[in-house]
């Protein structure tokens, strides 16, 4: 039973910056209230945690995927088995893991125990990438009522994160989803043809997808007869 009191966080359309709100409560209650709003915690060393909406905001509309020549060789070679929810704590350590020169080492202790708990209660989802066993590639990320927000990705084979974001796609695709958030513009995601749009503009998506009421993961609701 879901019992965290959630947070109200001021309005992103009347903001003037990218930070919305400064706070330290990651409980699964204000984490959902604030990605169903446009918002997404993102630590920065030198500050408290602050809580954003950028201005520009990257998505990825399907219908504008570009998936290139050798990423599509890689596709039909690849023996990659792909789960979704089977191993988030691991998929969330493993991005922690790895370097990032512009964003530093941002997914702490903290944040792994938050969205682990925000996983538990069923609004945070991983896909994984194994070879055989072993865990290769992955990527996690929020439900935000309908849409499904991007946070990190790893990978320790080639184009095995690049994969399980095509997996993804598919799978969001098979229920409903024309997009997804990618929160931030990255070289990654503008090669597979993810594009900014104003604030304003992603946030009346976003309504219009919760509005929609999709199921993106578990068992699809039954058909009346």
């Amino acid at each position: 039973m879901r019992t965290e009191t959630v947070t109200l966080f001021p309005d992103p359309r009347r903001a003037r910056g990218d930070i919305i709100a400064i706070g330290e409560d990651l409980s699964p209650g204000t984490l959902r209230d604030a990605y169903r709003h446009g918002i997404f915690p993102w630590p920065h060393d030198e500050l408290p945690l602050p809580w954003f909406s950028p201005r520009r905001r990257a998505v990825i509309f399907f219908n504008e995927l570009h998936v290139g020549r050798s990423l599509r060789r890689s596709a039909k070679r690849s023996s990659f088995r792909f789960t979704i929810d089977e191993a988030f704590e691991p998929v969330m350590r493993a991005c922690a893991s790895v370097p990032r020169e512009d964003q530093g080492t941002w997914i702490g202790p903290e944040i792994i125990r938050a969205y682990t708990r925000l996983h538990n209660e069923g609004d945070a989802h991983s896909l994984e990438v194994w070879e055989g066993n072993e865990l290769v590639g992955g990527l996690y990320g929020v439900d935000a009522g309908g849409v499904f927000t991007g946070e990190s990705m790893f990978h320790v084979r080639p184009d095995a994160s690049k994969l399980a974001l095509l997996h993804l796609i598919e799978h969001l695709r098979s229920r409903g989803a024309t997009w997804l958030d990618c929160q931030i513009m990255t070289p990654h995601m503008r090669a597979l043809g993810a594009r900014e749009i104003p604030r304003l503009q992603f946030l009346d998506l976003l309504a219009e997808a919760q509005a929609r009421a999709l199921r993106l993961f578990g068992e699809r609701p039954s058909r009346p007869q």
